[in-house]
């Protein structure tokens, strides 16, 4: 873990990724920083335009500010038990105080709560609001509507519109600053809320019901998590970080809280991750499913037909939160991207690939609910089915893979294999579940699939290679035995696990493959995708390599931030987080590899 104690500084470098914590109310989340700045808020879900987007620029592109006056103030920070709701303490010369924030579990509202609690001494704040609503790209019309019994600052823009209250709101260059003061015992609410500009504004916030009804909504939503092995702590808050991107009212979960932060600092490998891949969905269904969370999966499961709706056959491999298909990447000018890293972008270019893995992961997703107790209705195993004869289709032509590359599509050993599962799992839900369907048709081409992956995807040399005619072993190959292909303990594997310990492993963590091969068709390189090496803990758990299995877990367990938090990569040389973050395909995996020395490895391995 990073220390707990730092000093507040403000200076011209950029907010470290891994100094961020999350805010979440499972429609959208805000990231503040260790300072003490809200940098990032979209506004009323993940998806939508940033009314803070400083994490992305600076200030100047919005962001909230709440700090003690004095600069030496020092400060450290923890969630509530199994909460969302983010304790920040603040020591200064004067006295201490807390600033206890957190976004409400409301059925009808979204706000955002900054309480300021005095514990000793007198403790004197400077709060400051940048508000530039669209991704910066709009100075809302902002006036005071307020008394001096109950300031309010009404901010609009376009269709969005919020009321800040708390606190008296000075103006100065599109700057909303005040100072307020805590002595011990005080309490101060600051409050945003945001609203449709042409609906009325939401009355006042019963903050100490909010807080309660919040804090109960999280701790009763973790009560039954049960691990029994090591890291409980991390297992526990990575799976709060699942469910706090997984939307409550739709059921859509999201690949991370951001846009645009860098896989390579300064470089252009900067995507938008706000949105539903059905793989990256499907693999965090699963990671509930096996610690108890089955409504989670039948939520997931109706957003799913919703999304696909009548046609499997225009199934794409990622959605909006509600199931949006229309997911065009465009390049933004009004956000300068974090540390210059440019372009920003929004939308996902990857909605238009062909990903041969995809809905063999929905159907080992969906076949883990199923043996976890998830009954099928009357639609969702004929989805699944159209989904098989979709996946048959499609099986002879290459793809673009799990990594989504955008050079010339390949025949991925990996996105083989997961069609090998697709019909798999159909072969078994009708032989083993009896559900209807062509059992035997499915399992003659599933042993197709096997025969052509064991000649064509298998180096001479007896591992198995990143795509079809390559020397190139791929992190994603660590998954054959996760869905049955083979043991973790089969040669091929084993080789496969000695190859990437040459040539993928840097600085003790292992790449997703090798970006100098130019495969991905893209510029410039990136630091250790988390996931790859939690997989590799539980390969080696799997194998019979505890030792190595322990050491590197504990290692990336480390790597959280204070608030244990993930984000995409981590750049060991300087000791620092990148990419996307919170992610959930690193928190997901974190869990996978807990179970695996506890004992628990492969995708639905305590099956009925």
């Amino acid at each position: 873990m990073r220390g707990e104690q730092g000093r507040a500084t403000i200076d011209a470098m950029p907010t470290p990724i891994e100094d961020y914590a999350l805010l979440s109310d499972c429609r959208t989340a805000a990231l503040v920083s260790r300072d003490g700045s809200i940098d990032w808020l979209c506004l009323p879900r993940f998806d939508a335009p940033s009314v803070f987007g400083a994490l992305l620029g600076d200030p100047s592109h919005g962001c909230w500010t709440l700090r003690p006056v004095d600069p030496n103030a020092t400060v450290q920070r923890r969630y509530w038990p199994d909460t969302f709701i983010l304790i920040t303490r603040w020591e200064s010369a004067d006295g201490i105080a807390e600033v206890h924030e957190f976004m409400p579990m409301t059925d009808d509202r979204t706000d955002v709560v900054r309480r300021i609690i005095g514990v000793s001494g007198t403790v004197a704040f400077r709060t400051e609001l940048r508000m530039h609503f669209d991704y910066a790209r709009a100075v809302p019309w902002v006036r005071q509507v307020g008394n001096a019994e109950a300031p309010a600052l009404h901010a609009t823009a376009g269709p969005d519109a919020v009321i800040v209250r708390g606190v008296k709101l000075t103006a100065s260059d599109h700057v909303h600053a005040a100072g307020l003061t805590v002595a011990e015992g005080e309490t101060r609410d600051l409050t945003l809320s945001w609203f449709p500009s042409h609906t009325s504004e939401p009355h006042p916030l019963d903050v100490e019901a909010a807080i309660a009804r919040t804090r109960s909504w999280w701790q009763g939503w973790a009560s039954p998590i049960e691990h029994d092995g090591p890291h409980r702590d991390a297992v526990v808050r990575s799976l709060l970080v699942l469910r706090a991107l997984t939307s409550r009212d739709t059921g859509g979960i999201v690949a991370a809280a951001t846009t645009s932060l860098p896989e390579e600092f300064g470089g252009t490998r900067n995507w938008d991750y706000r949105f539903v891949w059905l793989r990256d969905a499907a693999l965090t269904l699963e990671a509930l499913t096996v610690h108890g969370f089955l409504e989670e999966a039948h939520h997931w499961r109706r957003w799913l037909l919703r999304a696909v709706a009548g046609d499997p056959t225009e199934v794409q491999i990622m959605y909006g939160i509600a199931g949006e298909r229309d997911l065009a990447e465009r390049e933004l000018t009004s956000l300068p991207g974090y540390d210059r890293a440019a372009p920003v972008r929004i939308g996902n270019g990857a909605v238009d690939q062909y990903q041969g893995d995809v809905i063999g992961e929905v159907l080992v997703a969906l076949e883990a609910a199923r043996i976890a107790g998830l009954e099928e209705g009357a639609f969702s195993w004929p989805l699944q089915r159209k989904l098989i004869e979709r996946a048959i289709v499609d099986m002879d032509k290459p793809d673009n893979g799990i990594w989504e590359i955008r050079g010339e599509p390949q025949r991925f050993t990996h996105s083989r294999v997961m069609m090998w599962a697709a019909l798999d799992r159909g072969v078994r839900a009708v032989r083993e579940h009896d559900l209807p369907g062509d059992a035997e048709r499915w399992a003659r081409m599933r042993d197709q699939v096997r025969a052509e992956i064991d000649e064509h995807g298998v180096h001479a040399d007896g591992y198995f290679v990143q795509h079809y005619g390559s020397d190139e072993v791929d992190a994603s190959l660590l998954t054959l035995p996760q869905v049955g292909y083979c043991a973790a303990d089969d040669p091929r594997m084993l080789r496969t696990v000695e190859q990437m310990e040459r040539t993928l492993v840097r600085d003790g963590l292992l790449m997703r493959y090798r970006t100098a091969s130019g495969v991905d068709g893209l510029d410039g390189g990136e630091h250790p995708f988390l996931a790859c090496s939690f997989w590799l803990v539980e390969q080696y758990a799997a194998s019979g390599r505890l030792d190595d299995a322990r050491t590197l877990m504990d290692r990336l367990v480390s790597l959280s931030n204070d608030v244990g938090l993930l984000s995409e990569e981590y750049d060991v040389g300087a000791s620092r987080h990148a990419g996307n973050t919170p992610q959930a395909f690193s928190h997901l995996t974190l869990v996978r590899a807990a179970d695996a020395l506890a004992g628990h490895s492969g995708r639905a391995a305590d099956r009925a």
